[in-house]
């Protein structure tokens, strides 16, 4: 797998901390900001559905360029996250305010989602996020077609890679920031770190399974949510009872992005990680298949998702997934 080990991030003093990067990037003040900044994505974005097959649909936000779009940019958030997750709107502000048309795909019952489908999500829910690529390179199909994600949302999008050619996606670039790599890792990282972490996805995801049962009460009655210990215990009970799955340990398998699941991966791929990460684990990079198209870089700092040069300014991704994503549009 090639490594670029010239491209780093490595800010000096308090901002170079992991968490405060980690924490940061989803600070309220920051969101506040950057739904001030972003004001003229919002107000472009329009919803649209998207019929995934098997009676599944899918809820995106999308921005056509202004003029002739450099091309579009599909953009994944990560798990309890949404479209407008301050990460997601900094690099969409980015690409649609340099001419690029941008979707922001909301995964199952995430953002506005939760009436859309009955069943519950879960991560191996990657055939309706293949589904759905396909169908926008239908409704879109001038060229160059790009996916990006973050955290779980970069784990779909290098799924989609793999998959891609076997369904005809004509995907021109790919680039996945902090992607979740052995789920089983991530698992026991958030247990054995700081317990901001845990506790934080708990509380999300409560919300959300809270908000389905509302909507289907004729299919769920999940009772006191606040009964389990951890994320371990509650993501077993959900195994178990509201999934295919026989067990935890296949369930986190299913969606494991190391060993060979990367290998069919043929389109130009951009996997940013950063050995500072309290939630997924670096020792993990060198167990993913090493395709030629698969480029790695691995940064010194830039926690979860972070990479802030600045409390408030753009994200280091940001100007990073442009040039990315740039550099197949400029030679279109």
């Amino acid at each position: 797998m090639p490594t670029d080990r010239d491209l780093d991030f490595s800010p000096t003093g308090l901002i170079a901390n992991p968490h405060i990067q980690s924490i940061l990037v989803s600070s309220p003040l920051r969101r506040v900001l950057l739904r001030s900044r972003s004001a003229p994505l919002l107000a472009a974005s329009r919803a649209l559905l998207l019929d995934c097959g098997e009676g599944v649909r899918l809820h995106a936000w999308h921005a056509p360029a202004a003029g002739a779009p450099r091309g579009l940019a599909v953009l994944i958030h990560g798990w309890e996250g949404a479209g407008d997750s301050s990460y997601m709107l900094s690099a969409a502000d980015r690409l649609y305010g340099a001419g690029w048309s941008v979707v922001r795909l909301h995964l199952r019952d995430h953002g506005p989602s939760y009436h859309l489908n009955e069943g519950l999500f879960h991560s191996n829910r990657i055939r309706e996020v293949v589904a759905a690529v396909a169908r926008l390179a239908e409704l879109f199909p001038r060229p160059p077609l790009c996916l990006g994600g973050f955290s779980l949302g970069g784990n779909f999008a290098l799924r989609v890679a793999a998959r891609a050619g076997a369904h005809g996606i004509p995907l021109a670039r790919v680039m996945a920031v902090c992607p979740v790599l052995d789920p089983a890792s991530t698992l026991e990282a958030m247990e054995q770190g700081p317990g901001v972490y845990e506790r934080y996805f708990m509380l999300k995801w409560r919300r959300s399974l809270r908000t389905k049962a509302r909507l289907f009460p004729d299919r769920y009655d999940f009772g006191d949510l606040k009964r389990f210990r951890g994320l371990r215990d509650m993501t077993d009970f959900f195994v178990q009872d509201y999934s295919e799955f026989p067990d935890l340990a296949t369930y986190l398998a299913g969606y494991a992005i190391t060993g060979d699941a990367l290998a069919t991966v043929s389109t130009p791929t951009l996997l940013v990680a950063s050995h500072d990460d309290p939630v997924i684990p670096a020792r993990d990079l060198p167990r993913l298949a090493q395709p030629e198209s698969l480029r790695l870089v691995a940064t010194t700092r830039g926690g979860h998702c972070g990479f802030l040069p600045s409390a408030f300014g753009h994200s280091w991704i940001d100007g990073l997934m442009l040039e990315w994503f740039g550099a197949v549009a400029a030679a279109a």
